[in-house]
């Protein structure tokens, strides 16, 4: 993993990004894609509850994970949090098990089924479509489970196995496998997933604040870049059809 992924990455719910700020930057995410009224995500939106389950579960186990918490006390948090992750995953078809890490801003736009693996990592401001698989590789180099970095689009039925790195502003089309990493901003899919384009994700994630992010920007301009330098090669200048994507 590079160091600027990791640097990126966050972990779970960390100081500054507390537990009620992180769950209003997902609602966020949710108004921002297109949904008309904010009680219409609270009671339509399976893939928020799913999230807001997630969140508070995650804060739990956190707050019992130190030091001064008696063991009998942390197995049993440890258990419930898992039943409950459990029923909200049968009740949504969405499963995000409180010991994965997920950046704030986290949009899941439709019914599930979405899996998710309890050792993944996933960046700020991600969007997961419906049938994504993101699990884990049990043996070989690949063993583990994926880390997404910030602002990565996973198209419908899209599958991510093994210990591998997509970077900042990836795009993953439509029924991808994904087996292997992936540097920032580049565009994949296919089984097995091949480079289709270096246009990134940018037309395909909106979010509040989008327009000034920093990292944002400096994605952009890195895209700018990189462009311009492969003006003489056909083959990474296709841009894929959107309908690949979604």
């Amino acid at each position: 993993m590079s160091p600027q992924l990791e640097e990126h990455l966050p972990e779970g719910n960390p100081p500054e990004q507390k537990l009620w700020p992180a769950l209003a930057r997902d609602f966020r995410r949710y108004r921002r894609e297109g949904t008309r009224h904010g009680l219409h995500v609270l009671l339509f939106c399976p893939g928020f509850w799913a999230t807001l389950v997630f969140r508070l579960l995650f804060r739990l186990r956190q707050r019992v994970s130190g030091p001064g918490t008696a063991r009998v006390a942390r197995l049993v948090i440890n258990q419930v949090s898992h039943a409950v992750s459990e029923t909200t995953g049968l009740t949504t078809r969405i499963l995000l098990p409180p010991p994965c890490r997920i950046g704030a801003g986290l949009f899941i736009p439709h019914f599930g089924p979405v899996t998710v693996h309890p050792a993944a990592r996933i960046g700020e401001n991600c969007t997961l479509h419906q049938g994504v698989v993101i699990g884990q590789a049990g043996r070989g180099e690949r063993k583990g489970a994926p880390t997404l970095g910030d602002r990565v689009y996973v198209g419908a039925n899209a599958v991510l196995i093994g210990g591998i790195t997509l970077g900042d502003d990836v795009a993953v089309g439509a029924g991808a496998v994904v087996t292997k990493s992936f540097p920032s901003r580049t565009v994949v899919a296919g089984n097995p997933a091949r480079v289709l384009s270096y246009s990134g994700s940018f037309d395909l994630i909106f979010y509040d604040g989008m327009e000034t992010d920093p990292r944002r920007l400096d994605s952009l301009v890195a895209e700018d870049a990189e462009n311009s330098s492969s003006e003489n090669s056909p083959t990474e200048n296709i841009l894929p059809e959107r309908s690949i994507l979604v």
